[in-house]
């Protein structure tokens, strides 16, 4: 594979590199591979080097610190991301984040995530793009385009077949070497090729047998040798295990610090004997070669200089523009001789709105993705803001939070450090009732020798009359206050999970419950006693103050929901998921939606017609009631502006772009592949090549909706298809009354059967088409030979499987248009 052409400032940033290491000792260098803190690597201002600074980044860049005070721009979920099917769009937001990691000092974003969705039921599918290798390294390519055009670093992860959370610290993924290629490794490969990402990161999973941080086939024989990948390779955090293991596979640094396989180990390794100091400095050249990228290296120009940065974005309006693009119109029917959507002005002046999401928007998925925008906009607040005065009810109808959560809504805290003899040593702000300090991530003043003790403290105003629930997670001593009155005191043990995070974390615990009125405000506390816990591999303060509302009878809320809706001319009910359902660190285990939220539709679209549904979620769930609503619209996890987008959706400002990027099933039990859980620690991924799509049409099941479906609010004739091997051109016509946009899907169909054995046809390309009413517009779409080929086992190597092609131009995988033949 060939690389970037090699520039002349690519040779000074070379030789800048060379100077720089040649300056270092063998601890310099050891040390330079080692995480100093959670988030940085340490400065060496002997040979004029900053420390380099990395910052979770999938839709936002939260920084060095878990805390509102810089707040971040909150995009829509990397899985909205890809529902845009847009590439282009993908690279502004790429350049949105490089603007925000500029801002708050950050040199490198940890994403994007490009691992497959392999089974709706991974924990952390809203984290990833798609089911499809093809589509996922598209748009994965646009982001890190977009972040790397803004002078920012990315780390594509996690490498390789990081596919679900059970486990994922130890599971061995045993995966042939066929569906690795094809599947998993495709979108890394796709990147490297396509984007020249300046990071990757290693994931913590083994595969076949190997640690992926000391995987030297993957890391240095396929990534470095055969892609020609000249980045750095980083841990996930906590991710390597070994020092030799880590530097003779390949690994450039282990994070976090400070400490970690690196540093003095590695240096004593070296001395020992066990490594070759060559090693060591092939790693910080890869590391020297980072910091020259992004400026953080004297002498070296960086890539991106001050006056070449792309234009200023707006955070805002673009945070909008992705979640409409994003947004799936999955169900539209015509009824009275009207479409459900958007809604019409002239024969809707009511709006009855439903759904305790609605009020309270999911934004984002849990873990390590979390940011804290400076504003989140409801679905209640977006509506409200753009129908007339009067046109919106609200009733919460159904809450699917029915368990603890973070404290947040009706909060006011603050975390107060104290030491031992009392003293204040620092105080800070907190969006919600959770801090997560990692490292160096402490309010201003306060170090973890001195810290003794952190308390919440503020104030709670209720906002519904009834017994209110407070409960703690945390590990070590704890004392909880409400009202002046101290309802709990007592000290909690590490966790029992597998997940040494949240084992650290503990569980969500009941408390107290304490009858609270409506609107009266009361004091409340939590105070930690800051543990002090041998062998852990970093400082951290990390606990929670959790609240559950009253829990009112499900059939009165549903009941209340039912006569708004019952005279009003449309109903609107969003439904969603819960950080106990979807978040990093587990699986799900089912795709229904929590508490009365089906029973809610259901009993909604009995009285109301017109009944239109909102799934705020971040991947599928069931829905037993799509046949009996008249719309159903997917909205993802919407970012901070999804209220304000759902709002010109709704009313027709503007058009759902969103199209599936992964199937969403009927029932978990039509699903083909679900298997996350290891058995004796390995998960066999036996399905080979059949994922998604594929695995569905191998199966012959009907999915609810299939990959690729979307809606808009016009229609589209495909009038021809052009195709050769390497191209096809689609003329297609706006047959509606309003502009549209379409998206069009290019699929390869083998004709002949036989071994080796494939699916019925694989996406191979697309493009995006805009046109106005009656307008034609012709998209030329190219065919790369690699569409072509499988991975031969056996001569292990890349083979062209010769034969007749059927070129497929389709709206979606089971909506095709036209077609034409083609040899290969």
């Amino acid at each position: 594979m060939t690389g970037a052409p090699i520039t002349r400032a690519d040779h000074a940033r070379e030789a800048a590199v060379e100077a720089a290491l040649g300056k270092l000792d063998l601890d310099d260098k050891a040390r330079l591979l080692a995480g100093q803190d959670n988030w940085s690597l340490p400065a060496l201002p002997g040979i004029g080097l900053a420390s380099l600074v990395m910052s979770d980044g999938p839709i936002g860049v939260r920084g060095v610190r878990w805390t509102a005070d810089d707040p971040s721009v909150a995009l829509p979920s990397p899985t909205a991301l890809a529902a845009t099917w847009d590439p282009e769009l993908a690279r502004r937001a790429g350049r949105l984040l490089a603007q925000e990691a500029r801002r708050k000092g950050v040199h490198v974003l940890l994403a994007p995530t490009v691992n497959l969705h392999r089974s709706p039921l991974g924990g952390r599918h809203f984290e990833a793009y798609s089911e499809d290798p093809y589509l996922t390294g598209e748009i994965g390519t646009g982001y890190v385009l977009g972040v790397q055009d803004g002078g920012v670093g990315t780390t594509v992860k996690h490498f390789v077949a990081n596919d679900a959370e059970t486990d994922r610290f130890t599971v061995d993924n045993i995966v042939a070497p066929r569906p690795l290629r094809e599947l998993y490794l495709a979108p890394f490969e796709a990147i490297v090729e396509n984007a020249h990402p300046w990071g990757v990161m290693a994931a913590y999973n083994r595969v076949n047998g190997g640690s992926m941080t000391e995987h030297r086939h993957l890391q240095k024989e396929v990534l470095r040798g055969e892609w020609g990948f000249d980045g750095f390779i980083v841990s996930d955090w906590l991710a390597a295990r070994s020092t030799t293991g880590a530097i003779l596979g390949g690994l450039d640094v282990a994070m976090p610090g400070p400490k970690t396989v690196y540093g003095d180990a590695l240096a004593t390794a070296v001395r020992a004997g066990e490594v070759e100091e060559s090693l060591v400095d092939d790693a910080v050249r890869n590391v020297l070669r980072l910091a020259a990228r992004v400026g953080a290296l004297d002498n070296a120009p960086a890539v991106v200089a001050g006056s070449q940065l792309p234009a200023p974005l707006d955070g805002d309006a673009l945070a909008r523009e992705v979640a409409r693009r994003s947004f799936v119109l999955v169900r539209n029917e015509v009824r009275d001789g009207h479409p459900a959507l958007p809604l019409d002005p002239a024969r809707t002046r009511t709006v009855a709105l439903s759904g305790a999401a609605a009020r309270d928007a999911r934004i984002l998925g849990g873990g390590s993705a979390t940011v804290f925008p400076p504003h989140v906009v409801s679905p209640l607040d977006g509506l409200t803001a753009a129908l007339p005065d009067g046109a919106l009810t609200y009733r919460v109808g159904a809450d699917p939070s029915d368990q603890l959560a973070v404290a947040a809504q009706g909060f006011e805290l603050r975390a107060v450090c104290r030491a031992a003899d009392g003293r204040e040593l620092g105080t800070v702000d907190l969006p919600s009732g959770m801090i997560q300090w990692v490292g160096v991530d402490l309010p201003d003043g306060v170090t973890y020798d001195e810290l003794h003790s952190v308390e919440f403290t503020g104030t709670f105003t209720p906002r519904e009359s009834g017994d209110h629930t407070f409960g703690t997670r945390g590990i070590g001593p704890l004392v909880l206050t409400v009202g002046g009155e101290r309802v709990w005191e007592g000290e909690e043990g590490l966790g029992t999970s597998t997940d040494p995070f949240n084992a650290f974390f503990g569980e969500r615990l009941p408390r107290a419950r304490v009858t609270l009125l409506e609107g009266e405000c009361v004091d409340v506390s939590l105070r930690l006693t800051v543990p002090r816990l041998p062998g852990m591999p970093m400082d951290a303060v990390a606990f929670s103050l959790l609240h559950l509302g009253p829990q009112r009878d499900p059939g009165d809320l549903i009941a209340e929901a039912v006569e708004a809706a019952r005279t009003a001319d449309t109903a609107v009910v969003v439904v969603a998921t819960t950080t106990a359902v979807e978040s990093e660190g587990f699986d799900r285990t089912s795709l229904e939606l929590p508490g009365h939220q089906n029973a809610l539709v259901a009993a909604v679209a009995a009285v109301n017609p017109h009944t239109v549904v909102v799934v705020n979620t971040g991947s599928p769930v069931e829905l037993p009631w799509r046949d009996d609503v008249s719309a159903v619209l997917l909205s993802w996890f919407p970012g901070q502006e999804g209220g304000a987008a759902l709002a010109d959706v709704l009313t027709g400002a503007e058009e759902p772009g969103g199209r599936l990027t992964t199937t969403w099933p009927v029932a978990l039990a039509d699903v083909p592949v679900t298997d996350t859980t290891p058995v004796d620690g390995e998960l066999h991924y036996t399905e080979g090549v059949f994922i998604g799509y594929r695995a569905w049409e191998r199966a012959g099941t009907t999915p609810a909706y299939p990959f690729g479906h979307g809606l808009g609010y016009t229609d589209w004739e495909y009038e021809s298809l052009d195709a050769t091997a390497d191209r096809a051109t689609v003329t297609l016509r706006n047959t509606g009354t309003r502009p549209g946009r379409e998206t069009v899907q290019i699929y390869l169909a083998p004709q002949a059967a036989g071994a080796p054995e494939r699916p019925v046809r694989w996406l191979a390309g697309f493009a995006s088409a805009e046109a106005g009413p009656g307008e034609s517009v012709e998209v030329t779409i190219p065919l790369r030979a690699r569409a072509y080929q499988i991975w031969d086992e056996e001569t292990h190597g890349w083979t062209t499987v010769p034969g007749t092609y059927e070129i497929q131009a389709a709206r979606s995988l089971t909506d095709r248009r036209l077609s034409a033949t083609v040899e290969r």
